[in-house]
């Protein structure tokens, strides 16, 4: 099968993918190592885990849900990005690169090859929820093409989330791809 993706790197994950994409989420957004990269929420949120085995198998079986992976020339999984369709419009979560290559193009090769699963799905936009203090995450999207619709939605602490650090919130950005 022709892959719709411009990268070889990318391609859809399997369960078989899921302890590597747990790694990478929890080093990427949480604890000491996430630091080493500029997309870190570890002085946002306490702990080391922004995931777990079951909350990935539980989003990768969800009907329209599918994660890609980025994987390096050497077999390790190296970024991810997990695209739920909802209707006409693809949510976009997970996403992911290694804090040590971030900056290195591999994020917007994965946010391309996502904007490419939509399109091959006719769906007219993709939309996220970032937290709205992460300034710099923002702007990288609004760069891309995203924008603020406006929409704020609580970002409640659990016992999955982990410890919040400050009061947070999720603005959610959107892309039309036609």
């Amino acid at each position: 099968m022709q892959s719709i993706f411009n990268d070889s790197a990318i391609a859809y994950a399997n369960t078989d993918d899921i302890p590597a994409i747990r790694d990478l989420l929890n080093n990427a957004y949480r604890g000491e190592d996430s630091r080493q990269g500029w997309t870190t929420e570890a002085h946002l949120i306490a702990g080391n885990v922004r995931t777990t085995d079951n909350t990935l198998l539980s989003v990768m079986e969800r009907p329209g849900s599918v994660m890609l992976k980025y994987t390096a020339a050497d077999g390790q999984l190296i970024g991810c990005v997990n695209l739920q369709q909802h209707g006409n419009r693809i949510y976009l979560g997970m996403f992911s690169v290694s804090p040590k290559l971030q900056g290195g193009g591999i994020g917007k090769k994965l946010l391309s090859a996502s904007e490419a699963h939509a399109v091959s799905l006719n769906c007219s936009s993709i939309y996220m929820r970032v937290i709205s203090v992460r300034t710099e995450l923002v702007d990288w999207y609004k760069r891309h093409g995203y924008s603020d619709t406006g929409e704020r939605e609580s970002f409640e602490e659990d016992a999955s989330s982990g410890k919040h650090l400050q009061q947070l919130e999720f603005m959610v950005l959107e892309k039309f791809l036609h």
